[in-house]
């Protein structure tokens, strides 16, 4: 999220030592959504501070900067949509082509076995097939 390694290395170490401190608060449930979440806030903060020092340049981007929750929403959607199209690109063909019309595309079935000529049962087993490749690039994104 920062496009800097030592800052996301900081805020990294800011999200165990913020983890840390409210240990005591933690329920004992989903630890890795309760870790995620500070991790997300620790970011969107460096970010808002980041914006902060920034000087906009043009009064127009102050009419199409909405609620800032939702641009942060959709700043975290349009990374993690394109993180998926990134994955779905390293998969071979043919499932590379229908992930990204699948995950990334929103496109039924159906219409992918349409549009790319295929029988709608084969392009269920890719589907699946994809989603199984995709589980385990992400699993081992996680490890690393």
């Amino acid at each position: 999220m920062t496009n800097n390694y030592f800052e996301a290395e900081d805020l990294a170490q800011e999200t165990f030592v913020s983890a840390y401190e409210h240990l005591a608060d933690f329920d004992g449930k989903h630890e890795k959504a309760w870790l995620c979440q500070i991790a997300i806030n620790k970011c969107l903060d460096f970010l808002k501070k980041d914006r902060r020092r920034t000087i906009p340049q043009d009064e127009t981007v102050f009419l199409t900067v909405a609620d800032s929750e939702d641009v942060e929403h959709h700043v975290l959607a349009q990374e993690v949509a394109e993180e998926l199209r990134k994955a779905c690109m390293r998969l071979k063909p043919p499932y590379d082509a229908v992930a990204v019309a699948y995950f990334c595309e929103e496109k039924d079935m159906a219409q992918i076995a349409k549009e790319q000529n295929k029988n709608i049962k084969t392009v269920q087993t890719q589907v699946y097939r994809a989603r199984a490749k995709l589980q385990k690039i992400y699993g081992k994104e996680r490890v690393q």
